[in-house]
């Protein structure tokens, strides 16, 4: 699973489970990410977690990470058993805007910020499945 966390809006995405392709899921209100998590790992099998790490082109964490990392401690302390990965992100906003508009995506569609989200979950996920094979 991949987490495109933000301060309003947290996009998912996952994977299969030979971990060939990467799929949206999700977008959701931030505040109801750790009780989405809790139900979604009670029905689902996930090995690890990967959560997009805000850089800056200089390779310095973003502003970003100073409510990033909070949640990444509550999530190490309330599923230990799960990894978390932090991965870099840079440009997964980016090129979620690039896919809907390669898909054909109407301007008024590509506005809806829940779709870029949970599409830049799915580019760090599919971007972190290559780095492993």
């Amino acid at each position: 699973m991949a987490i495109d966390y933000g301060r309003k809006r947290t996009g998912l995405a996952v994977t299969d489970p030979l971990r060939i392709t990467a799929n949206p899921l999700l977008t959701l209100p931030t505040n109801d990410l750790p009780r989405w998590i809790e139900d979604y790992l009670k029905k689902e099998q996930v090995d690890e977690v990967v959560i997009g790490l805000p850089t800056q082109m200089n390779g310095q964490e973003s502003e970003s990470m100073q409510y990033i990392r909070p949640f990444m401690n509550y999530f190490r302390n309330r599923w230990p058993d799960t990894p978390l990965i932090p991965y870099d992100e840079r440009f997964t906003s980016t090129l979620a805007h690039r896919a809907m508009i390669d898909g054909g995506m109407k301007r008024k569609q590509r506005q809806d910020k829940s779709v870029v989200d949970k599409l830049a979950a799915c580019i760090i996920l599919e971007d972190y499945l290559q780095s492993k094979s």
